[in-house]
């Protein structure tokens, strides 16, 4: 299987200078003569666990693999230059054949690559008689620029998030687009003292980046942008439309804190056409609280990986 899909994948896919040797060789080459640091990230993810193959288009799956490790390079404020692809395909697969299904877990890749300048650099494949899992190694570079790091936060400084949370379960955790763009402004432009991505949930996630920055953090719960699906998921599950924007998770927008001069400017201009709210300030500290130090203190809750 895997050469005719080295065949089509070198039919289908546009080339690029930087990748000097691709796929059929032993390892790609990429022209790396311009940068001086590379961000490297990786993630896998699996049927039964973060999608469920019999039930989405494995194009879907396929984009989802690519858009999360790209998620993870905005974070940094990195671009994105390059990603190797690995499969583990069942030999049993429920629609199709194995060879249809890894032809089109990558016609799902391919337009969102493009999107972003980046490069499906090569990877492997292997087939077994379990579940489908797919992980995507993904390369960038910050360039002159600082990388975004969760740990640079300080007390006054503002707590923002891009677009709005919740709900993703109903299908924006395929179909999201990674904050790349908005990601690489904050470094180019030293406008975030502190950033990471909304993967596990806004409030296990912002967790994290207090520990890092040694800081508490005081929530405006009102100011949080839900989003139109976790409304409608509300409807169904017993909670509010705030619960699931504070912990539903895979909502990949951008988390981090600026200045209250800078967060001002972003608020009113937004970045690079995306939405972007206050949700809180940062100060002395431990614990997420909300309204003030000493009122109801936040639990840190979502996603839980085994």
């Amino acid at each position: 299987m895997e050469p005719e899909l080295i065949q089509h994948l070198r039919s289908t896919l546009v080339g690029n200078p930087r990748l000097r040797i691709g796929l059929g060789d032993d390892a790609a080459l990429l022209d790396w003569r311009d940068r001086d640091d590379l961000v490297v990230t990786t993630d896998l993810i699996s049927d039964q666990v973060d999608f469920l193959l019999v039930e989405v288009d494995p194009r879907r799956i396929g984009r989802k693999s690519l858009a999360i490790n790209l998620s993870d390079l905005a974070a940094m404020g990195a671009e994105s230059i390059a990603v190797v692809v690995s499969l583990l395909l069942p030999r049993n697969p429920p629609h199709g054949t194995t060879l249809q299904l890894a032809t089109q877990l990558y016609e799902g890749m391919i337009p969102l690559a493009e999107q972003f300048d980046c490069i499906i650099a090569g990877g492997d494949t292997n087939s077994w008689n379990g579940p489908l899992a797919i992980s995507v190694t993904a390369f960038g570079a910050c360039g002159e620029a600082p990388p975004l790091v969760r740990s640079g936060a300080k007390p006054g400084d503002l707590l923002l998030v891009t677009g709005q949370l919740g709900g993703s379960i109903l299908g924006s955790h395929f179909d999201f687009t990674p904050r790349v763009h908005e990601g690489r402004k904050l470094s180019l432009d030293r406008l975030a003292t502190a950033a990471m991505d909304i993967s596990d949930g806004l409030l296990l996630d912002l967790s994290r980046l207090l520990k890092e920055s040694d800081l508490a953090a005081i929530l405006d719960l009102p100011a949080i942008p839900t989003s139109a699906a976790a409304a409608q998921l509300a409807d169904t599950t017993g909670k509010t439309p705030l619960e699931h924007a504070l912990a539903d998770g895979e909502d990949f927008e951008l988390l981090f804190t600026a200045s209250p001069e800078t967060a001002a400017r972003l608020v009113a201009e937004g970045i690079a056409g995306t939405a972007v709210t206050a949700i809180g300030t940062l100060v002395a500290g431990e614990g997420i609280w909300a309204d003030h130090v000493g009122g109801r203190r936040l639990q840190p809750q979502g996603f839980l990986h085994a």
